[in-house]
C-alpha cells in the first residue's frame, strides 16, 4: 500500500510540474496583442498610403490660389495669382541655401525624405505636449504637404506625407526640391517665393547679391509670414533673424563673428519700399487671414487654394476706406497728415465684422491699428467695467445717486479727479455717465466689487493687462489696452440684448477637395436683456445731453461713448475714442499716434479729439441710408418710472411735486421705488381771512390767521377788478396793509402759505373787497410810483441770484434789466440761474401801469448790484495715465448740488416766482470738448 501512494504522490508532482508558468501566459498574451496591433496598425497605414495623392507635377510649381467672398457671396479678391517670380537652383547663392537648410532642415542633403532623428525628437514631445505640439517635417515634406494635402494634424495625414516625401525624393533631385520649395512658399507682402521676396523686400533682383543679414530675414520668413513682416513688425522681425543666424552657428554655416556682425544691421534702413499690388480691402484681408490660421489648423490663405466665405460688405469698406484718405472730397477735418486711426464696422444683430479701415493713406501695407496691438480705452471703458455691472449684480437704477463731492483718494500718489475739475454733488448715475465724470465711475467700480467687474468684462472680450482689474481700469487709464474691434464688439452686446459673440470676418471654409469648415460663431448671453438695454438708454443720452454730441446722426437712434486718455508728464490726449451704435450697427473708431524724436507718445496737438465722433457720424449716417432704423426696444424686465429729483433713496413723486423737480429713469423691474415723497407736501392753508377798506388812510387792511406748525411765511396776492394776480409781498405776519389803493375797483385777496426751509405751499385763501367812488373819474396820469426795497443776494447753495422788490401803487408790471438784457415780469421778483464765478450783474428795475391812464406809463426806475464770489480752483496734480483732456472745459458740470435737487438745468432761463425769466449764464454746453484739462489722471473720457 506504501508503495502506490508514494507513487501517486510522485505522478501528482509530475503533473503539475508540466503545466506552464503564470508569467509565461502573460506573456504569450501580450505578443499576441502586439502582433495583431501591428497588423491593424500596418493595415491601417497602408489604407493611408493606398488612398494617399499621386504626384502630380503641375501641382508641384505653383501654390493653389484662393478665393474670398463678400457677404453676398461674390468673388472680390484671388490670393496667389501674382507677385511670384520663378527661380532655378543655380540661381541660389549658397549664403541663402545654408539659411534656409539651417532653419527648416539641416540635414536636408543626407536624409531620403524623411528625417528619423527629428521624428524621434517629435515623438517624444508629442508623447509630452499632445499630438502635434512639435513636427518633424523636412523640406520635402513641406513641399508635399504644401503642394497635394491639408496642413491638419492628423495622423493619416502625416503618413501619407512621409508616404509621399520618400516617392518625391525617388524621382526629384535634391536640387530640385529645394528649387520647388523655394519658388513655392509665401513670403508676406503678397510675395510668393524668395525671387519675389528679396525684390519686395530688399529691391534685389539679383540674389547672389544678398547680405547674410537679408538671407537669415527671408530663412526665417515663411514660419509666420504676417507676424515677421519687416515693414509691419521690425522688431519682431530682428528677433527671427537672430534665431536663424544662431541655428546657422550652430550647425557650422557660419561663424559666430559673422553672425555677430549680421546681427548690427538696422531692420527699416534695410527695406525698399512696398510696392503697389491690386489686391483689395487688405486691412480687412488681414483679420480673415488672422482667423483662418486660428480657427483652422494650418491653413494657409495664400497657397491652399481655399474657398473663403466672409462677411465683408463691400460698399462700407469702401466707404471707410475713403474717410481715411487724404482725398480732398473727404469731410473729415483731420489735423495734419500724421494723425492715424483705426476703425472697425460690425452688424449689431451678429457681430459679422462689415469693414475694418487699419490706418490712415496705409493702402493695407502697414500696422493696422483696428485689430492689433491696442490703446488705453478711457472713458469708453466705463460702461463695461462700472456702469455695465453694477446693474447686471446690483440691479442700478438709471436714477441712482452718486455723491460727486471731492477727488476720490483711494491710496495712491494723487487721488483721481473729474476732468472738468468739478464736483457737483449728488448726481444720478445717468449724468455721470453722459458726462463722463471719473469719481462716481470708480465709487461705481468699487460698490459693485472687482470680481464681478472684472468677470462682466471679460465675457465681452476684455483682456486686463497681467489677468488683474485695478481701480484705474473704471477710468481706462491703466496697462489695459484695446482695440476697435474689441470695443466694437463688446459695445455691439448692449445693442443686441446682452448677447456676445467674438466678431468675426470669416463663416466658412472650403478646401479643394471640397471639405468646408464651419467658422461662425454662436452667441451667448453675458448679461441681462435688463442691463443691455439701461445701458443703452444711458448712452443714447450721452449723444443727446452730454459729452458726444458731436457724433449725433441725425434720424438714426444711436447711443455710444466717448473717451480720451492723458500723459504722465504733458497735457493733452495721446488717444481718443467714439464707439456707438444703432439697432443695425456698431462701430468704433480711435485716432492718435503722435510720437516724438524718442519714439514716446505724444498728445494729439490743439485739442483734436473730435476726429472718432466726426469718422462714427459720417459712417453710420451714410451706411444707414437704405435702412430701417428703428429704436431699441425696452424689455418687460424694465420699467420706467417718475422719480422726484434728489431723492434719496429714489421716491416716487407726490401730487403736490413741482413737474420741474419730477424725472423719468429706469428700473429693473420689482426695484422701482415704492414710497412718495414728502418734500413737496401741502402745507395747512391760512383761516379768518379778511379784508376791509379804510376811507381815512385809503388803504385795504387785510388780516389772517394760521394754525399749523411748520415754519411758514405768506405770500399775498391782488387781483384788480378782471386784471391778473399780482404778488405783492411775502411776510411772516399775520396781517398786511395795500396801500393808495384805487377807487371805484375791486379788489380780491389771495394768500398761501410756504415753508421757509423747503418748497411747500399751501391752498390759497381768497377773500374780495371793494373800494368805493370814483366811477365817472378818470384816472390820473403819472400815478406810477418806483418799487421799494430793491435787493439782489446771491445763493451759493443753489447758484442763483434772488431778485426782489415792493411795490404800492396802481396795477403794474415790471421791466427787469440784467446788464442790459430785459424782460418783463408781473411778480415781485425773480431768480437768475446759472451765474457765472467773478462776474458783476447790474439790476434795474422799472414798473409800467397797466390799466386806464396809468397803461404803459413808466415809473421811476430803481437799481441794484450784486458781484458773484469766484470759484475756488483745484490744483491737484494727478497721477494716472488715461484722464481725458483738450481745449474746453465747461461741460456738464451743472448738475447737482450738496442738497441733492440735481439742478441740471442750465442756459439763461431763471425762475421767479411768478412767470419772471432771468439772465442766467449756463455751464452746459453741450457739445463742448469733456478734454479740457492738462492733469494726468488715470483715465477719463469724453
Amino acid at each position: 500500500m506504501a508503495n502506490n501512494s508514494q507513487s501517486r504522490t510522485a505522478r501528482r508532482k509530475q503533473k503539475k510540474s508540466s503545466k506552464k508558468p503564470l508569467w509565461k501566459k502573460i506573456l504569450l498574451i501580450m505578443l499576441l496583442i502586439f502582433i495583431i496591433m501591428g497588423i491593424g496598425a500596418g493595415a491601417t497605414a497602408a489604407y493611408w498610403i493606398a488612398t494617399a495623392p499621386d504626384l502630380d507635377e503641375s501641382k508641384l510649381s505653383d501654390p493653389l490660389a484662393s478665393q474670398i467672398l463678400d457677404k453676398d457671396g461674390e468673388v472680390f479678391a484671388t490670393l496667389g495669382e501674382e507677385k511670384r517670380t520663378k527661380i532655378s537652383y543655380d540661381d541660389l547663392p549658397q549664403v541663402l541655401i545654408d539659411a534656409v537648410t539651417a532653419t527648416e532642415d539641416a540635414r536636408f542633403f543626407e536624409h531620403s525624405g524623411i528625417d528619423l532623428r527629428r521624428i524621434g525628437g517629435a515623438v517624444i514631445a508629442n508623447f509630452k505636449n499632445g499630438f502635434g505640439s512639435e513636427g518633424a517635417s523636412t523640406i520635402t515634406q513641406q513641399v508635399v504637404e504644401k503642394s497635394f494635402l491639408s496642413a491638419e494634424k492628423k495622423i493619416s495625414l502625416k503618413v501619407q506625407e512621409q508616404w509621399l516625401a520618400l516617392k518625391l525624393e525617388r524621382e526629384y533631385s535634391k536640387e530640385e526640391i529645394m528649387e520647388m520649395y523655394l519658388n513655392k512658399i509665401f513670403y508676406g507682402s503678397g510675395a510668393y517665393g524668395v525671387a519675389k521676396a528679396a525684390e519686395t523686400y530688399f529691391g534685389k533682383k539679383d540674389l547672389s547679391e544678398l547680405t547674410l543679414a537679408e538671407a537669415a530675414i527671408l530663412a526665417g520668413l515663411p514660419q509666420r509670414p504676417t507676424a515677421y513682416n519687416p515693414y509691419e513688425n521690425p522688431d519682431l522681425t530682428k528677433e527671427r533673424m537672430n534665431t536663424v543666424l544662431t541655428l546657422m552657428v550652430r550647425h557650422g554655416k557660419i561663424s559666430q563673428e559673422d553672425a555677430d556682425e549680421a546681427r548690427e544691421v538696422d531692420i527699416p534702413s534695410m527695406l525698399a519700399g512696398v510696392s503697389e499690388n491690386s489686391i483689395p480691402y487688405k486691412d480687412f484681408l488681414k483679420q480673415v487671414q488672422r482667423e483662418v490660421e486660428q480657427k483652422v489648423d494650418g491653413a494657409d490663405i495664400y497657397t491652399d487654394g481655399l474657398k473663403i466665405q466672409t462677411t465683408i460688405d463691400t460698399s462700407i469698406q469702401e466707404h471707410v476706406e475713403f474717410l481715411l484718405t487724404d482725398s480732398e472730397e473727404n469731410p473729415i477735418p483731420y489735423p495734419d497728415e500724421e494723425m492715424q486711426a483705426g476703425m472697425t464696422v460690425l452688424d449689431t444683430k451678429n457681430g459679422a465684422i462689415r469693414a475694418i479701415g487699419g490706418s490712415r493713406n496705409g493702402n493695407g501695407t502697414g500696422y493696422n491699428y483696428a485689430i492689433q496691438g491696442g490703446q488705453q480705452g478711457g472713458s469708453i471703458m466705463k460702461p463695461l467695467v462700472a456702469y455695465g455691472p453694477a446693474i447686471e449684480f446690483n440691479k442700478m437704477s438709471t436714477y441712482h445717486q452718486i455723491n460727486d463731492d471731492k477727488p476720490y483718494d483711494y491710496g495712491g500718489d494723487s487721488p483721481i479727479r473729474n476732468w472738468n475739475r468739478s464736483y457737483a454733488g449728488w448726481m444720478s448715475a445717468r449724468h455721470a455717465l453722459n458726462q463722463s465724470l471719473n469719481v462716481p465711475a470708480v465709487k461705481t467700480l468699487e460698490e459693485v466689487g472687482y470680481d464681478k467687474a472684472q468677470g462682466f468684462a471679460e465675457s465681452l472680450g476684455i483682456k486686463f493687462a497681467d489677468d488683474s482689474i485695478t481701480i484705474g481700469d473704471a477710468i481706462g487709464g491703466t496697462g489695459t489696452n484695446v482695440t476697435p474691434l474689441q470695443m466694437a464688439g463688446a459695445y455691439r452686446a448692449f445693442g443686441n440684448e446682452g448677447l456676445y459673440n467674438d466678431p468675426y470676418a470669416v463663416t466658412s471654409v472650403e478646401f479643394p477637395d471640397g471639405r468646408t469648415v464651419e467658422l461662425k460663431p454662436e452667441a451667448e448671453a453675458v448679461m441681462a436683456d435688463y442691463t443691455a438695454y439701461m445701458i443703452t438708454d444711458m448712452l443714447k443720452t450721452v449723444i443727446t445731453d452730454g459729452t458726444g454730441t458731436a457724433a449725433n446722426v441725425p434720424g438714426v437712434t444711436v447711443a455710444g461713448k466717448t473717451g480720451t486718455t492723458s500723459l504722465s508728464d504733458e497735457s493733452g490726449s495721446p488717444d481718443s475714442w467714439f464707439t456707438g451704435y444703432s439697432t443695425n450697427y456698431t462701430i468704433s473708431v480711435w485716432t492718435g499716434g503722435y510720437t516724438n524724436e524718442d519714439g514716446n507718445r505724444m498728445a494729439i496737438p490743439n485739442g483734436q479729439t473730435k476726429i472718432p465722433h466726426a469718422l462714427f457720424s459720417n459712417t453710420m449716417a451714410e451706411i444707414s441710408k437704405d435702412m430701417e432704423n428703428t429704436d431699441f426696444v425696452k424689455p418687460d424686465s424694465v420699467v420706467e418710472a417718475a422719480v422726484e429729483k434728489g431723492s434719496r433713496p429714489a421716491a416716487r413723486p407726490s401730487d403736490y411735486t413741482p413737474s420741474s423737480q419730477i424725472v423719468t429713469e429706469l428700473f429693473v423691474k420689482g426695484t422701482e421705488p415704492d414710497d412718495t415723497s414728502e418734500k413737496f407736501d401741502e402745507l395747512d392753508p391760512v383761516s379768518g381771512l379778511s379784508a376791509s377798506y379804510n376811507e381815512d388812510s385809503n388803504a385795504i387792511e387785510v388780516t389772517w390767521d394760521y394754525d399749523g406748525d411748520a415754519d411758514v411765511s405768506f405770500e399775498v396776492s391782488a387781483q384788480v377788478d378782471d386784471g391778473q394776480m399780482q404778488g405783492l409781498s411775502t411776510t411772516e405776519d399775520r396781517s398786511m396793509e395795500i396801500s393808495e389803493v384805487e377807487p371805484g375797483t375791486d379788489y380780491t385777496i389771495q394768500v398761501v402759505a410756504t415753508s421757509n426751509d423747503g418748497d411747500m405751499q399751501s391752498e390759497p385763501a381768497t377773500t374780495s373787497v371793494s373800494v368805493p367812488g370814483g366811477d365817472e373819474e378818470e384816472e390820473e396820469e403819472g400815478n406810477i410810483p418806483p418799487v421799494s426795497g430793491l435787493s439782489a443776494k446771491y445763493n451759493k447753495d443753489d447758484s442763483i441770484i434772488d431778485v426782489s422788490w415792493n411795490y404800492n401803487g396802481p396795477p403794474a408790471s415790471f421791466e427787469v434789466a440784467v446788464n442790459g438784457q430785459t424782460q418783463t415780469v408781473e411778480s415781485n421778483g425773480i431768480e437768475i440761474s446759472g451765474a457765472s464765478p467773478g462776474e458783476t450783474y447790474d439790476i434795474v428795475v422799472t414798473p409800467i401801469g397797466q390799466n386806464g391812464a396809468n397803461e404803459g406809463v413808466e415809473g421811476e426806475s430803481q437799481s441794484t448790484s450784486v458781484t458773484v464770489p469766484a470759484a475756488e480752483e483745484d490744483t491737484g496734480e494727478g497721477n494716472g495715465d488715461a484722464e481725458d483732456s483738450g481745449d474746453q472745459s465747461d461741460e456738464g458740470s451743472d448738475e447737482g448740488n450738496n442738497d441733492g435737487d440735481n439742478n441740471e438745468d442750465s442756459g439763461n432761463n431763471g425762475n421767479g416766482n411768478g412767470n419772471g425769466n432771468g439772465n442766467g449764464n449756463g455751464n452746459n454746453d453741450e457739445g463742448t470738448d469733456e478734454e479740457s484739462g492738462s492733469d494726468d489722471e488715470e483715465g477719463s473720457g469724453n
